[in-house]
């Protein structure tokens, strides 16, 4: 008699299932300014503090919104600041710097001399050699060439470009190849605005190795 019921149990289960299934996806579909139902909203409607845009109005998409604190969806002001702001002057003395704690790079054009004092901050790891590789075969082998020696494609076009292994770039140091990559020096143009300070240090690790050819 228990087994029975059981199977009774089990086959109106069976008959259930199609009719629960069917009533759930209904109530997620969306109609009108009714979006239906989400999982996990939050992941879909993050409250975005963006620098450039501040919407004070705690009503605006209230119509779309599910916030938990139940504020509307496009409010985005920062209540934590003053005068609910998104952006705030930083700290006085404070420095930004990139991901690997590098300082802006502050000298000029003509600080040339300067920067030739300038070390290095990234070591001569094979990582950073091969990633200083790769950029250079993208920015830099048309002109100096696959091994610097100022043979690449267009060199030709822009004479003088100079041989890494002459003996007047053969000792030159990181700081100087990192600010003529920086700012351009004669008909070379400057790549400061093209390449991350970190990569312009990449390129001038990997150019080291061709001066030592």
């Amino acid at each position: 008699m228990k087994n029975k019921l059981t199977v009774v149990m089990i086959n109106r289960l069976k008959q259930f299932l199609p009719l629960l299934s069917i009533v759930l996806l209904g109530a997620c579909a969306a109609k009108g300014d009714n979006p239906g139902l989400e999982y996990a909203p939050q992941m879909y409607h993050s409250i975005p503090y963006e620098p450039l845009t501040q919407i004070k109005d705690k009503e605006a998409g209230s119509w779309l919104s599910n916030r938990e604190d139940g504020l509307g969806e496009f409010y985005n002001s920062n209540d934590n600041n003053p005068y609910s702001q998104n952006v705030r002057q930083p700290v006085a003395g404070t420095v930004r710097r990139t991901n690997n704690g590098m300082l802006p790079y502050r000298l000029g054009k003509d600080d040339i001399e300067a920067a030739a004092l300038v070390e290095n901050p990234l070591p001569a790891s094979d990582e950073v050699i091969a990633e200083g590789g790769r950029l250079y075969n993208l920015y830099c082998d048309h002109c100096h060439g696959p091994a610097g020696k100022a043979d690449g494609a267009v060199a030709p076009v822009f004479l003088g470009v100079p041989s890494y292994t002459a003996p007047a770039q053969k000792n030159l140091s990181q700081g100087h190849v990192f600010h003529v990559i920086t700012w351009g020096i004669r008909r070379m143009g400057a790549h400061g605005s093209q390449l991350s300070e970190e990569k312009r240090w990449q390129i001038a690790r990997y150019v080291q190795t061709l001066q030592q050819q």
